[in-house]
């Protein structure tokens, strides 16, 4: 027998199963919390089979125009044991008809799993096509990582070192990050780009349970002037890039580069096993592709999005 309990999963079960699983940055629960609104709606789904828990789902919904609504369940659901194809099927249609978000409405999954012919999803339909990111393993030891870099990207790194930057941690308080973000809405100004608000980034902090384990920012100076920065926030087992800026002294000196293998060695210690880099597009922007692609991890394209 299948059940969907909505709404009533405790926090702690729920973060103790995203760990677990190494989930993905839009399953954590302090994401859904840092983007509620009163126009967004967080739901969060346990399905129970015979019993048991086998899956979590948080789906991010709202209405548009008042006339229909949508919700979202992105890199989801979290799968806790291996299940068959037919039962897969079979939960994602109850929580289809389950959800309770008031109809006409369109559901749409975004599953953490590239095979887009997977059985399980057979009874979807396919209308988006994945995108891809770069997915890099930290538990390796620091001499393998450095071996797996690009020979152009550790070139960089190694002058990076001797360029005289300083790498610093920011904190994670308001008043530490804020000139960080002001810096990411100034540069999505000048090159007219899109993303998360900024606040999202203060709302995540404040909904993690520990908010000085919340997030990673770290900052290259030059003389004593900063030129660039970077942001990872953290989730449970792993942790996703967020934004980064840098000054035209901060690309000279290739800080992107020695900030990143910093943070590489500070996750590590803090028990972190995974970094999604996050979105690659070597069409659109070849440059950050490169970047990211030649840090050595795995590219990863996800199967899609599915009514």
């Amino acid at each position: 027998m299948t059940e969907i309990l909505w709404n009533q999963t405790d926090r702690s079960r729920w973060d103790d199963a995203h760990a677990a699983l190494g989930a993905a940055l839009q399953q954590h629960w302090g994401y859904g919390d840092a983007l509620r609104t009163p126009a967004v709606q967080v739901m969060r789904a346990e399905v129970c089979v015979d019993g048991r828990t086998v899956a979590l789902a948080q789906f991010l919904c709202r209405r548009y125009a008042g006339l229909f609504g949508v919700a979202l369940c992105t890199r989801g659901p979290l799968w806790l044991e291996p299940l068959a194809a037919t039962d897969r099927a079979r939960i994602y249609r109850a929580l289809k008809r389950s959800l309770p978000l008031r109809r006409p409405r369109f559901i749409l999954f975004s599953p953490d799993q590239t095979d887009a012919q997977d059985p399980g999803l057979s009874e979807l339909t396919r209308v988006l096509t994945g995108y891809s990111t770069v997915m890099l393993d930290l538990a390796p030891p620091e001499a393998e990582l450095r071996a797996r870099l690009h020979p152009y990207w550790r070139n960089r790194l190694a002058a990076a070192e001797r360029s005289g930057l300083t790498i610093s941690e920011a904190g994670n308080s308001p008043d530490a990050c804020r000139w960080v973000l002001e810096e990411e809405l100034r540069q999505r100004q000048r090159k007219r780009f899109y993303a998360l608000p900024v606040a999202f980034i203060d709302n995540y902090i404040a909904a993690h349970r520990d908010r000085s384990d919340a997030a990673l920012i770290l900052t290259a100076e030059l003389q004593s002037q900063p030129v660039a920065a970077m942001l990872f926030l953290v989730h449970g087992s792993s942790a996703t890039y967020q934004l980064g800026w840098s000054t035209q002294s901060g690309r000279t000196t290739n800080a992107h580069n020695l900030i990143l293998w910093r943070a590489l060695a500070l996750l590590k210690e803090r028990g972190i096993s995974k970094l999604d880099l996050g979105g690659v597009n070597t069409r659109d922007l070849p440059g950050i592709s490169r970047f990211k692609i030649n840090t050595g991890g795995d590219v990863v394209t996800y199967a899609g999005g599915y009514l």
